[in-house]
């Protein structure tokens, strides 16, 4: 367990874990996870489906307000790598004479309404440039360690987090909207964004939040999430002319680019 308490700075977090999923016009659970499916499989992207589900109005209801009520471990601990990664990027930003917009992120369950659609626990975490905000469902973790043999931990969680605010940070410097949306610049963007969660574990490594060995979960947690190794476990085989994120190989290369360098200029993925 890496010292997060070492870390004073808090990002803005909202808890939505107390509302749960009642319908999704008529689109069941299973039927997301095979749009899903059906949609990496093809190449395509995550925002693609999102939008397919924008169109179909979400129902809340509400659960055990008690279980989240008050900031609980879970959402301090969010929130600490949140603010820790915007205090890196508001110094780089400043750097470079611009000013940085730090993201929002939401906490939910099953289900919740985002300006991209609908926010699905099985579309994993994601980050909507419509409304600046990054979702995350914890539950996912579980899901990365039972089904791809991910070791888990807070830091790789952290890496997650810090892969998404990658992508908050792409999109307040335009690069998302450079994106040719072919799979050869959704891999560099992808590639980028963990490029990126390497600087911000950087950033922090000299405060002596991890302990000695701790950031291979993060590593751990690249590789886990790559192309290739996601492939072979829904598919049975590798097709490189589908991926969209980079094989756990170069997952890995670029986070540790990031977190060894230390340099902004080094996350160029697309010189």
């Amino acid at each position: 367990m890496a010292y997060w308490d070492k870390i004073g700075s808090r990002g803005n977090v909202t808890d939505r874990r107390g509302m749960g999923m009642a319908g999704l016009g008529g689109l069941g659970i299973t039927g997301i996870v095979i749009a899903l499916a059906l949609n990496y499989l093809g190449g395509g992207d995550l925002t693609d489906v999102l939008t397919q589900l924008g169109n179909t109005p979400v129902q809340t209801q509400q659960l055990n307000t008690q279980e989240f009520e008050g900031a609980d471990n879970y959402e301090v601990f969010v929130s600490t790598v949140l603010g820790s990664s915007n205090d890196m990027w508001t110094k780089i930003f400043a750097q470079n004479n611009l000013v940085y917009n730090p993201p929002g992120l939401v906490l939910f369950r099953e289900l919740t309404a985002s300006g991209c659609g609908n926010a699905s626990s099985q579309a994993g975490p994601h980050y909507c440039p419509n409304d600046k905000t990054i979702y995350i469902d914890e539950t996912f973790f579980d899901e990365l360690q039972a089904r791809f043999k991910a070791k888990g931990g807070d830091v790789a969680e952290a890496y997650v987090i810090a892969h998404e605010v990658g992508h908050h940070v792409q999109n307040e410097l335009g690069l998302l909207e450079q994106s040719t949306g072919s799979n050869d610049d959704s891999i560099k963007t992808e590639l980028q964004a963990d490029c990126f969660a390497g600087l911000w574990a950087n950033s922090i490594k000299a405060s002596g939040v991890f302990e000695e060995g701790e950031i291979v979960e993060a590593i751990d947690a690249a590789a886990a999430v790559g192309d290739d190794r996601i492939q072979t476990t829904i598919e049975g085989r590798i097709t490189p002319e589908n991926w969209t994120h980079g094989s756990s190989t170069q997952r890995v290369e670029w986070f540790n680019r990031g977190y060894d360098v230390g340099r902004f200029s080094e996350c160029d993925t697309f010189q």
